[in-house]
Order: structure tokens, then C-alpha cells, then sequence
């Protein structure tokens, strides 16, 4: 195992002026969650066994549509990609894994990457494929789509990329891979909207089909942009449609920010859920669109309402409920490091306010159409801080009780700000 990049001794010396009031934050809740027949132990082990996963563009700076502003210290290749993230996962202690993009980030030797990651204390979650943007010396384009689209040698050359991702997870360590597309038409009229979606499945099927037996094949649907008139994937429905017609391993993954505003995102995970064929969740937060916020940045409440979803499902629905978890946010404004650490715990702390709901109460609310006091049983245990158990957590875990202040501390921005001179593009999204 290499040399931590954040000194273990900094760590403790910004938590040892923490840890007895965590602890004794930690007991006092206890002592209120007892109150409510509700075991903090039981809880925190829970909290302890979760994870997110951090994606490997996270870690570059992102911009808009209009400009982009670099960032001091930008990963240069995605070996640099994963000593960031593993800043993330040494001080936050819930990101072990990394997803990486493809052709983002190819390398020369993937059993190397893998073993860089792993002496970081990393291993390598579902990869992603990219053909809604054209590469240096790509043959034909993506302007006018690319699994779906009118041209079968376009069409060919997005499933030999997909195909080429598959076998380069397989060297990674990965089991999934993720299929987004651009495809859509920005006028009416500009594309047959059955032919279009029957050349996704034609070429989905391809994909699919080179599937490990152990992988799955998670598609992921968005109700807009970059096609603003009409996308092929454009809701959870269609996906739904496609992973059925493809079969078990195909499942749909939610973003959520990519659905129209105001949609009951909750609702469709139960959905989801019911149809056995949720592959899991990219997590972020949007005010306006697919804004790639940082996740409870904007409606903390959505976020828990999710997981109060997925905690009913696995207790009571079925046990095998084991979505992928991974966050994918577009950082223009903050140190991504900081903001991807703040995400992992807001994702972590909806979760344990959701391991929190007292359920038979709210089923018996439910049961008896109570709608004030079903409502207020989830907002009992939204409103309820939990965040002791996280610090407690982090602290037995050996990360940092503060993640933003231990980082701050260990200067690491400005080390690999030398380190890394600003060249070449981002890293991050555009």
C-alpha cells in the first residue's frame, strides 16, 4: 500500500480535538433514538457498510455551455484522476470506488491503472461509454446520433465502442456498464420516432450480448439536452421498455436531474423497484434542469424520499434490492475534492434518516389514510440531525471527522497545483 497522500498524523491531530464530543453527541442521540425503539448501533452499522461511487470526471473542473474555468492542480490523466479520488475515499471513508469514462480515460496498460488504484485503496465501479461526443481521429460522427443512428456504419462504430468499454471494465475489475446516448432530434419531423428507438434495440441487443455473465448493462434515460425537441431515452418508461426487451442483466439507472421538473423521482424508483430492473443512481441536484449540482445542495428532501424508497424496499419488498450508487456532479465554482465529499455525506445522511423512519408507524398512517401523520413520520426522521453517526463512522473508519477542514488543512490543492501545470483541455465535463 502506497504512502497515504493526506498524512495519517494530520488526520488525527484535527480529530483529536473532536472526538469526545462526537462521542458524546453520539450517546445523546442514542439516548433519543432509544426513545423511539430505535438501536443507534444497529443504525450505524448500516451506515458504516454504505457506499458511494465517485466518478473519474468528477474530480476535473466542469463549466457550462458557455465557458469553462480551470481549476488550480487539474488531474492531467486518470492516474492523476485516481490520486484525487482517493483523497476523497482517505478523508470520507464511504467512496471506495471509481467509475471511470471512456475514452476519458484510456491508458496504455489497464492492468497498471488497476493496480494503482488498488495500492490507493481503491477498485473500480461500473464504466462508462461515450458516443454523444466525437474523439480525435473517430471515423464517422455523432452529430446526428449514434446507436440509433439512420446510418448502419454509425451505428456499428458506437457498439464496437461499447464493446471496446466492456473489455477494458473486464481488465479493470468492473461488472456494469453504462449506456448513455445523446441521440434525439431538435425539430419535429427530423427523425422517425420508432425506427429510432427500434435501432437502439437492434443495437442495445449487440451490446448486450457481450456481456460477462456476472455484468450488467445499466441504460440510463434523459428527458432532454443535448436533443431538445425529442431523445430516444427520454424517461424512465422507455428505458424501461429497452432493459425489458434486452432481458435480466439490462437494467434502468436514474439520474436525478434528468427528468422533467417536478417529476415524482421517489415514484419511479418504487416503480422501478416493482419491475425488479433498478440498476441504481447517479446523484446530484438541480434547481432548473441537469444543473449536476452537488448533491442535497438544492432539495435535501427529494433526496431522502428516495432512500426512504429503497430502505422500505429492502425491508419489506424484497432482499436483493442492491442499487449501484455513484454521484455525478459538474463542479465550475468549488474544489471538486470538497464538493464530491460534502455529496458522499449528504447521500449518507439521507440514507440513515431513512434507516431512522419508524415503519410500522407509517404503514399503519398509510393503512388508515392519516395523511397528516404518515407525513410527519417522514419528517421525523428527516428532521432528525444524524450527524453523529456519521462523524462516529468516519472517526472508527480512520477518515476525518471535518473532511473539508482535514483537506484544507493538508494543503493537497495547492501541492498538486505544482505539481500539475495547467495544459492541454479539462478533464472535467463541458
Amino acid at each position: 500500500m502506497a504512502t497515504p497522500l493526506i498524512a495519517t498524523t494530520l488526520i488525527d491531530a484535527q480529530n483529536a480535538p473532536l472526538a469526545k464530543r462526537v462521542r458524546d453527541d453520539y450517546d445523546t442521540l442514542g439516548e433519543q433514538l432509544a426513545r423511539r425503539d430505535i438501536d443507534i448501533e444497529a443504525v450505524r452499522r448500516q451506515v458504516a457498510a454504505f457506499a458511494v461511487a465517485v466518478p473519474s470526471w468528477g474530480v476535473g473542473t466542469g463549466g457550462t455551455r458557455f465557458a469553462r474555468f480551470p481549476g488550480a492542480g487539474e488531474p492531467r490523466d486518470v492516474f492523476d484522476k485516481i490520486e484525487d479520488c482517493s483523497v476523497i475515499q482517505q478523508l470520507a471513508r464511504c467512496t471506495p470506488t471509481v467509475s471511470p469514462h471512456f475514452p476519458w480515460d484510456k491508458c496504455s496498460d489497464y492492468g497498471e491503472l488497476r493496480e494503482h488504484a488498488a495500492m490507493r485503496g481503491l477498485a473500480f465501479d461500473a464504466v462508462n461509454s461515450n458516443t454523444f461526443s466525437d474523439q480525435k481521429g473517430q471515423p464517422l460522427s455523432y452529430k446526428f446520433g449514434s446507436l440509433t443512428h439512420s446510418d448502419a456504419a454509425v451505428r456499428a462504430q458506437a457498439v464496437a465502442h461499447n464493446l471496446e468499454v466492456i473489455e477494458i471494465g473486464r481488465q479493470l475489475g468492473s461488472r456494469a456498464i453504462t449506456v448513455w446516448i445523446g441521440d434525439g432530434a431538435n425539430f419535429p419531423g427530423q427523425q422517425h420516432f420508432r425506427r429510432s428507438f427500434e435501432r437502439y434495440l437492434d443495437s442495445t441487443r449487440r451490446i448486450y450480448a457481450a456481456l460477462p455473465a456476472d455484468w450488467h448493462m445499466f441504460l440510463e434515460h434523459k428527458m432532454f439536452e443535448p436533443a431538445f425537441y425529442a431523445t430516444v431515452i427520454q424517461d424512465w418508461g422507455s428505458s424501461l421498455l429497452a432493459a425489458q426487451a434486452l432481458g435480466d442483466q439490462a437494467r434502468c439507472l436514474v439520474d436525478l436531474g434528468h427528468h422533467a421538473p417536478n417529476v415524482n423521482i421517489e415514484m419511479i424508483v418504487a416503480r422501478l423497484v416493482h419491475a425488479r430492473k433498478l440498476a441504481g443512481f447517479h446523484f446530484n441536484d438541480s434547481k432548473y434542469g441537469d444543473d449536476d449540482l452537488d448533491s442535497g445542495s438544492i432539495n435535501p428532501f427529494q433526496l431522502f424520499l428516495v432512500f426512504n424508497e429503497l430502505v422500505d424496499a429492502a425491508e419489506s419488498f424484497t432482499p436483493d434490492v442492491a442499487p449501484a450508487y455513484m454521484l455525478d456532479q459538474s463542479h465550475n465554482v468549488t474544489d471538486p475534492i470538497e464538493s464530491l465529499m460534502t455529496s458522499a455525506a449528504s447521500v449518507q445522511r439521507c440514507y440513515a434518516q431513512a434507516l431512522i423512519v419508524d415503519r410500522q408507524a407509517l404503514s399503519a398512517y398509510q393503512d388508515g389514510n392519516d395523511a397528516l401523520m404518515a407525513a410527519q413520520s417522514l419528517k421525523q426522521a428527516f428532521q432528525t440531525d444524524v450527524t453523529p453517526i456519521l462523524q462516529r463512522v468516519r472517526l472508527e473508519a480512520g477518515g476525518a471527522i471535518e473532511p473539508v477542514a482535514a483537506y484544507r488543512a493538508s494543503g493537497y490543492r495547492a501541492r498538486v497545483a505544482e505539481a500539475r501545470p495547467a495544459s492541454g483541455p479539462s478533464s472535467g465535463i463541458v
